[in-house]
């Protein structure tokens, strides 16, 4: 009788001890569980901030970059506003300021048609460099094979009155000018208000590209972005997508071509935002937004796979102490039972 009293004492305690480890278990791993919730989301808004952040300092840097280059760029032609008596003024005055920003491929003047009766319908001094050399040398580039009074740059400048950032373009005639470009354009009007002509500053994707990689550079190395790593490289670079959805700017073998007609449709609205995609077959995580001025738009483009390091070293590392937890209960219970 006694022998089944302590049997039914020894089975009462082991569903308590049952009941007990599952609660405890249960416990821990809700604990655990919303713990790793709370810390995963964080994490994924400290990293949203920290690269939008990012992309929006370095789309500033590059704004400041176009902003100085248009400033020689207004100084060039304003020195050929001032010398619109004769086609041969207005070319010294153009050779006169190449010095101002030796980055600069070339700056043209394309007159209206007739404005020189001597020069006919076309009229376009163009003083540049060839991509081997820095030295300047003039060539006369309006021709009926090159209308420029057609040209979509020259149209708009016409239309506006004002200066802006041309859409990029390829231009090819068959020598060393050759070569994808973006232009300053801005209109010059005679004493009269009469337009003159339309004046332009090339310059290069080529350029363009090593702008954005020497910004890219110095925020590598940026002091408060490299705080609080987490495990993570923090790698990342930055690729510059025109309206058309076209990449125009991006480091070597990283081309970034857009054709998501509504991520498209927000990009030309001026939008920021985030997207995950697969980039040369990594996946990665896309940080947009405008670069005030142009109808451009920069992105940072980090691998998922960096982001994820700390989110996943804590979700291990809080499985792991789970599993501690459970088993020091189930070992105490274990104890208590022998007792």
């Amino acid at each position: 009788m006694k022998k089944n009293a302590n049997d039914i004492t020894n089975k009462a305690t082991e569903r308590q001890m049952r009941k007990v480890l599952l609660i405890v278990t249960t416990v821990i791993v809700v604990s655990m569980g919303a713990a790793f919730w709370a810390f995963s989301h964080a994490m994924k808004a400290e990293t949203c901030v920290r690269y939008h952040g990012l992309q929006d300092m370095i789309a500033s840097k590059m704004v400041k970059t176009l902003k100085s280059m248009e400033t020689n760029a207004k100084n060039v032609f304003d020195e050929v506003g001032k010398h619109l008596d004769s086609p041969e003024a207005v070319i010294a005055a153009l050779e006169s300021k190449t010095s101002l920003a030796p980055d600069v491929r070339g700056y043209f003047a394309a007159f209206e048609p007739e404005y020189f009766p001597e020069k006919g319908r076309w009229f376009e001094p163009y003083v540049h460099q060839y991509a081997d050399s820095s030295d300047f040398v003039l060539s006369m580039v309006g021709s009926a094979r090159h209308d420029y009074t057609r040209s979509a740059w020259y149209v708009k400048a016409k239309e506006l009155q004002t200066g802006f950032w041309s859409d990029p373009y390829f231009y090819y005639d068959g020598t060393g000018i050759s070569g994808h470009y973006c232009t300053f354009v801005k209109p010059v009007f005679d004493a009269d208000g009469k337009l003159a002509c339309v004046c332009g500053a090339d310059i290069t994707f080529d350029w363009l590209t090593k702008q954005l990689q020497r910004i890219d550079a110095q925020y590598q190395d940026y002091g408060p972005l490299n705080e609080y790593r987490m495990m993570r490289g923090l790698n990342f670079y930055s690729v510059i997508i025109d309206k058309g959805g076209s990449c125009i700017v991006h480091p070597d073998n990283k081309k970034l071509p857009i054709t998501d007609e509504e991520l498209l449709h927000e990009m030309q609205q001026n939008k920021c935002g985030t997207l995950d995609m697969t980039v040369n077959g990594e996946a990665s995580t896309l940080y947009y937004g405008p670069i005030e001025g142009v109808d451009w738009t920069l992105i940072v483009v980090t691998p998922k796979q960096d982001e994820m390091k700390p989110i996943l070293a804590v979700g291990i590392g809080l499985l792991v102490i789970a599993i501690v937890c459970v088993m020091i209960v189930w070992l105490t219970c274990r104890g208590m039972k022998n007792d």
